[in-house]
């Protein structure tokens, strides 16, 4: 050894075991493997390879590490989550109490443990949880997997914690250290009564309520008794009873044995036809009477889907001011069969105005369709459009429960208003002073059957009628007749055109009493031919005058012929 490097050795023993600042040194630390507890001494540092100025008080100590666990109950026949606690108790051997966490931090902490002597498994790797300081501890949760044969018991685990750390500090000199803890968890492997829950299934579809059936075996090694199986989910799409949760109640559930449990659930409208997660939670007593709870057990169900319904070949037969009907094909698209299938007018409007709400279609199978007609009445004020209008299907199911599905509408067109009855008038002049025999062609313009229709005429002045009704007992759609009424005008009329108007009441398809709209034809007074010279003679005089004239040539005539 050289004579500087006998120098360097002497500080170094001179700094480790003076009580007050030296000289400073910069140096960097090697590790040396510890197992649990304090440090070996010096042997674990790598001695200081250069000098620094004097400088101000020494820091020295070490963290103190342990592992616990919170919750060492493991259940056999399953992969167990073991939470691991690293706390640290650190040590400050020289220095203030500001400067504690320099030397006290554990840094960079890694958490490895086996069951190599039980037979236990863990199945989690190396852990690296960072820092862990006096005032933050670390959690490190492992998987371990439990054999189902397993018996009850505790089992130890092995745990190794390595990490590194600030042993010492004065100025400028720094020495790490790297160390590693050896220790012991135990863990009780429970022979309490134990759940699962499976296969669950429900009859509930999507937008309605139903039953759940689920299996909750007991698969632990001891008995239970009084258990409350709770179910509950976090989604909003499903729920029990209206609220997040319900509770069946089961007497006793021997080991292996298996019992079903039921709940009312409902599925909300639109849901999806997916696997929805629930929560179980079972409260039991152990056979010596000791309250226990499992909440390990989880289950997924999936809703049937939708009952759905959809609506074609929608035509509509409506004008403003009268009755008529849509019509249209509703089919059942599934998956089950609807019984007592009746479609409802929903829409609410001033205009269009349902004669009947509702019309009964029977029932129908999955992908059976029927025929419906709504009658509707539109009113004088509604206006000539496209329009939409919910329809509402009402049903039973298998079960004889009323359903509704609502996410249909019909779209029609209700036409401009027409007249009821067509009017053809052949003779549409009269002279002043004259009368004419009116023959009016009456066509039935709707598509509908009309009985007991009462023709009416109205004129005014200088128009008049003293035979204004007609009447015909039945005409079909588009069917004809001829009324005649008689048709006078005064002398003193002015030419001119004049109105006059017919209306026409009659009883419709449905035996209703109707009022048409007032028809209205224009007559033309014209004024009356002058009279010829021989008008003022008489009818008599003038067949005397011809008589005489005949018996004048008469005469004549035989005169010359006797010549």
């Amino acid at each position: 050894m050289n004579g500087r490097s006998i120098l360097v050795a002497l500080v170094s023993v001179a700094l480790l075991t003076s009580g007050t600042a030296g000289l400073a040194v910069a140096a960097t630390t090697g590790g040396g493997a510890g197992s649990g507890g304090a440090g070996s001494g010096l042997g674990d540092a790598t001695a200081p390879t250069t000098t620094a100025q004097q400088s101000g008080g020494l820091i020295r100590g070490s963290p103190d590490l342990a592992v616990s666990t919170s919750d060492p109950t493991l259940n056999p026949g399953e992969i167990n989550t073991l939470p691991l606690q690293i706390t640290n108790d650190g040590d400050l051997d020289l220095g203030t109490s500001s400067s504690r966490e320099i030397v006290t931090t554990a840094r960079n902490v890694r958490v490895e443990a086996d069951a190599e002597e039980t037979p236990l498994s863990v199945e989690t790797g190396t852990l690296a949880i960072g820092a862990v300081t006096e005032n933050a501890p670390g959690e490190a949760p492992i998987a371990v997997s439990v054999p189902s044969d397993v018996a009850e018991g505790t089992y130890t685990i092995d745990v190794e914690v390595k990490y590194s750390y600030t042993y010492q500090q004065s100025g400028g000199v720094t020495y790490d250290r790297e160390r590693t803890l050896t220790t012991e968890v135990d863990v009780e492997v429970d022979g309490d009564a134990r759940f699962e829950i499976v296969n669950a299934t429900t009859d509930a579809k999507v937008g309605e309520t139903g039953v759940l059936e689920a299996e909750v075996r007991n698969v632990g090694a001891d008995g239970a008794r009084d258990l409350s199986v709770a179910m509950s989910s976090s989604s909003p799409q499903i729920t029990f009873g209206g609220t997040t949760s319900d509770t069946a109640q089961v007497d006793a559930l021997a080991p292996n044995e298996t019992t079903t449990v039921r709940y009312d659930v409902a599925f909300t409208p639109g849901a999806s036809v997916r696997e929805y997660a629930l929560d179980g939670t079972v409260t039991f007593e152990t056979p010596e009477g000791y309250a226990r709870v499992d909440e390990d057990p989880s289950v997924g169900v999936t809703p049937r889907a939708e009952q759905r319904f959809s609506v074609d070949d929608v035509e509509a037969d409506l004008y403003v001011g009268e009755q008529g009907e849509v019509s249209g094909t509703v089919t059942n698209e599934g998956p089950d069969p609807a019984r007592n299938v009746v479609v409802q007018f929903a829409e609410e409007s001033p205009n269009v105005i349902p004669r009947e709400s509702s019309v009964a279609v029977g029932t129908l199978e999955a992908g059976e369709s029927g025929s419906f007609r709504l009658p509707i009445a539109v009113g004088g004020e509604a206006e000539p459009i496209d329009r939409t209008s919910d329809i509402v299907v009402q049903y039973r199911n298998e079960e004889n429960e009323r359903r509704a599905y609502q996410d249909l509408e019909l779209l029609y067109a209700v036409e401009p208003q027409r007249d009821q009855f067509g009017l053809a008038v052949e003779t549409r002049e009269i002279e002043a002073g004259g009368q004419v025999d009116l023959a009016v062609e009456v066509t039935n313009e709707l598509d509908e059957p009309v009985t007991d229709v009462e023709a009416r005429l109205f004129a005014d002045s200088p128009l008049d009628s003293e035979n204004d009704e007609g009447f015909v007992s039945t005409l079909e759609p588009g069917e004809s007749t001829t009324m005649t009424f008689d048709l006078s005008a005064s002398a003193s009329g002015t030419p001119k055109t004049y109105p006059i108007s017919f209306d026409f009441r009659y009883d419709d398809a449905d035996g209703d009493s109707q009022l048409s709209d007032t028809t209205r034809v224009p007559i033309t007074v014209v004024e009356a031919e002058e009279s010829s010279p021989l008008s003022g003679i008489g009818t008599l005089p003038l067949v005397l005058g011809v008589l005489v004239a005949l018996a004048v040539l008469g005469g004549g005539l035989y005169v010359t012929q006797r010549e």
